[in-house]
């Protein structure tokens, strides 16, 4: 019976401390942070490590038990530790133009370079304290995270998602077919594309109208010195009077060219020889 006793007593030590481990294990706060589309600015400012991951990935999850020892590490390297999941964030996905998971990222006052080295915890530590990563080539600014390319492929994949919800949320709630999610999606899209197009035949039109709108511009449009304008009116006045004396000129020589051209007629009239004869 004693020895039944103690086997008891030891079976129940052991689970209390397999309970005690479980529980310190999950009342320590993760020294890992968690980035959104709505924090991930904080990276312009101190040195990060960042892991883009997703819940199904298998490289990600084996990934995860190192990225934690790493993590905790990081107060005395004086680094941030951090991770985003793609699946919930596709924005920042985007904005990294991430291709391959896991993928890492370290930053350094607004410079980010790629991590492609070994992914244990003591390589991670020696890329930090031994500052290997001034060895790798930043992004480029016109492809960096904060740049306006990278905004706007942040948005499309958005965007992207945005009607991926909407597709399921058509198939799956409101009960409408496949087929008739796209027919849906298709009208959307030819309509917005008319809307922006007479948007931009607007815009179009008002900074650069056609040239039947435009006011018409006159050579002598600017204000003339009197000196200038008396000469001016002095010549158009002397321009009309010569125009009038050829005009008389011309209406003289047509009368003239008129009276020689009737007496030539006369002159030239057939005379007929039996009409002569008759009256002789």
């Amino acid at each position: 019976m004693a020895a039944a006793g103690r086997r008891c007593a030891v079976a129940w030590l052991a689970l209390a401390a397999v309970a005690a481990a479980l529980a310190l294990a999950q009342g320590r706060r993760s020294q890992v942070k968690t980035l959104t589309d709505g924090t991930w600015r904080e990276l312009l400012e101190g040195e990060w490590m960042v892991e883009f991951y997703a819940p199904w990935c298998p490289a990600c999850q084996n990934l995860q038990p190192e990225w934690e020892k790493f993590a905790e590490w990081g107060e005395d390297l004086e680094v941030n530790i951090a991770k985003v999941d793609v699946t919930e964030q596709p924005g920042l996905s985007g904005r990294f133009v991430i291709t391959a998971l896991p993928t890492i990222y370290h930053c350094k006052d607004g410079e980010f370079r790629r991590y492609q080295g070994a992914r244990t915890k003591t390589d991670f530590i020696n890329f930090i304290s031994d500052q290997e990563w001034k060895s790798v080539e930043p992004v480029s600014s016109w492809f960096g995270p904060s740049s306006f390319l990278m905004s706007s492929m942040s948005a499309l994949f958005q965007l992207s998602m945005w009607i991926r919800h909407c597709h399921g949320y058509l198939t799956e709630n409101v009960g409408i077919p496949v087929w008739g999610s796209y027919a849906i999606f298709a009208l959307a899209t030819l309509f917005s594309g008319l809307i922006l197009g007479l948007i931009m035949v607007f815009l179009a039109d008002c900074l650069c109208p056609s040239k039947r709108h435009r006011q018409q511009q006159y050579p002598y449009s600017k204000k003339l010195a009197p000196e200038s304008a008396q000469l001016l009116k002095k010549l158009d006045e002397e321009q009309e009077a010569d125009e009038e004396d050829l005009s008389d000129d011309e209406i003289e020589d047509k009368e003239v060219s008129n009276r020689n051209s009737s007496m030539n007629a006369v002159r030239q009239r057939p005379v007929n020889p039996a009409t002569t004869m008759d009256k002789s």
